[in-house]
């Protein structure tokens, strides 16, 4: 099992540019993107996933992924990653040497059928396969469980199907297994029994959790997620996010609220806050709407600070 106290700051992967805008009608230029990425490097933020190798026609938001990569070429300190769904796009990350990719299923057959066209056990056999070949490639892999506590069409998801799961995919070589809530139906508890068996599964594997705020506990799962030994979590400036393909879906945990709760407790993200904010303003100015990140509006009346 992960140790609580075997690491003192944790990983936040901000994922604003693809989980955070691919819901978005608003397209955004590759220029645009490239200063989204730029705010976002400079406040400190370690792993920025930037898009997604998925059909224009799908997601339109997605269409220019390939050439956003190739335009931030090779980066010191911040590792680019982007999420691979199948074969095609494994053949685009691969030409525009993309370094980290995420390579998700869901454990929801009928999320899968919507997400994806495939039944989940189907889904996760080419997934399997799709990962041997990346990791054969040269690719570090993040491998992803998607709804993995709870569906809003099927209900819960047993643990031992996302076990199972998860096996496979360890089979493939990978060394990241990251648990989504992407229906946000998870609570601190559920958080913490399904972290504490996979940690008992594979206990050198790291853990990370991909927490969406439908019903306003993302910042309490996270916490459960770290108590439980997690150390990377996947955030969106702005509290941007959710899944086209689930009904309800609302955004994930805000980048900034994730780092405020942690620096105050001690805990180092080495995200700079007030920097932080600059990408938040960023977004609010080109969507014209505010969004639903807290600090945003804590910001605007207090000074903050990291600690």
């Amino acid at each position: 099992m992960q140790d609580l106290d075997s690491q003192t700051s944790i990983l936040l992967e901000d994922e604003a540019l693809r989980d955070g805008l691919q819901i978005e009608s608003q397209l955004f230029t590759v220029a645009q993107k490239i200063e989204l990425f730029k705010l976002l490097k400079s406040a400190g933020v370690r792993r920025i996933q930037v898009g997604s190798f998925v059909h224009p026609k799908i997601v339109p938001q997605m269409a220019a992924t390939d050439e956003l990569i190739k335009a931030l070429g090779k980066q010191h300190d911040t590792v680019i990653s982007a999420l691979i769904l199948n074969d095609k796009g494994l053949e685009r990350a691969l030409a525009c040497s993309v370094p980290h990719v995420s390579m998700s299923v869901s454990v929801s057959d009928t999320h899968s059928r919507k997400n994806a066209r495939k039944s989940a056990a189907d889904a996760l056999d080419s997934m399997v396969d799709l990962i041997k070949n990346a990791r054969n490639q040269g690719l570090e892999v993040r491998a992803g469980l998607q709804s993995a506590f709870g569906c809003v069409y099927e209900g819960s998801i047993s643990e031992s199907a996302v076990l199972a799961a998860a096996e496979r995919m360890m089979s493939a070589g990978v060394d990241e297994i990251n648990l989504a809530d992407s229906t946000g139906m998870a609570n601190p508890l559920t958080i913490r029994s399904l972290v504490h068996k996979v940690s008992e599964r594979f206990p050198e594997t790291r853990i990370s959790l991909h927490l969406h705020d439908t019903r306003g506990l993302g910042l309490a799962n996270m916490f459960s997620g770290y108590e439980a030994g997690v150390r990377i979590f996947d955030v969106c400036a702005g509290g941007l996010g959710g899944c086209p393909f689930i009904k309800g879906a609302a955004g994930n945990v805000p980048t900034e609220d994730a780092v405020h709760m942690f620096e105050s407790m001690g805990i180092a993200t080495g995200i700079d806050l007030k920097t932080l904010m600059g990408a938040v303003d960023f977004l609010e100015q080109a969507l014209e709407r505010p969004l639903p990140g807290r600090m945003k509006k804590v910001s605007s009346s207090e000074p903050i600070c990291n600690s």
